[in-house]
């Protein structure tokens, strides 16, 4: 039943995102140390060469991030992250799978996938999250 209540805390801590939120940005999916997180792309996400803007790939990875970082019901913030950009789109729908590789009372780290509709490697994010000993609650 923890996991459940620590499931529901994360959707609703990430729910209040708002700029996820004004980007279009949904969270699918919540379980203990993973997140799936997805975007369509529209042309408000494109550059100025129209393709995706890097920073809504790195912004929908960074919510998968934060939503299983956070899913465990302690807040935990990002402390390092980075992305390595493998693929350019300029439209469909973009999913970010967030993964936790390795974790202990203090620090966790996660690498999240980011694909298009057809299932390529668009960018490679990695994140490495504080855990804070404040439970996570709903506002």
């Amino acid at each position: 039943m923890k996991e459940n209540d620590d499931r529901k805390l994360a959707e609703a801590f990430i729910a209040r995102d708002r700029f996820a939120r004004e980007m279009g940005i949904q969270l699918v999916a919540v379980s203990a140390g993973r997140a799936t997180a997805r975007l369509e792309i529209t042309e408000a996400h494109h550059n100025g060469l129209g393709m995706t803007q890097g920073g809504a790939v790195f912004t929908l990875a960074d919510l998968a991030f934060a939503a299983a970082s956070n899913s465990h019901g302690t807040v935990a913030v990002a402390i390092n992250a980075s992305i390595s950009f493998l693929k350019a789109t300029a439209g469909g729908v973009l999913t970010a799978e967030a993964e936790e590789i390795t974790a202990n009372p203090k620090l966790s780290t996660y690498t999240v996938r980011v694909t298009d509709d057809t299932g390529e490697v668009v960018a490679i994010f990695q994140g490495m999250a504080y855990r804070k000993k404040k439970p996570l609650v709903p506002e």
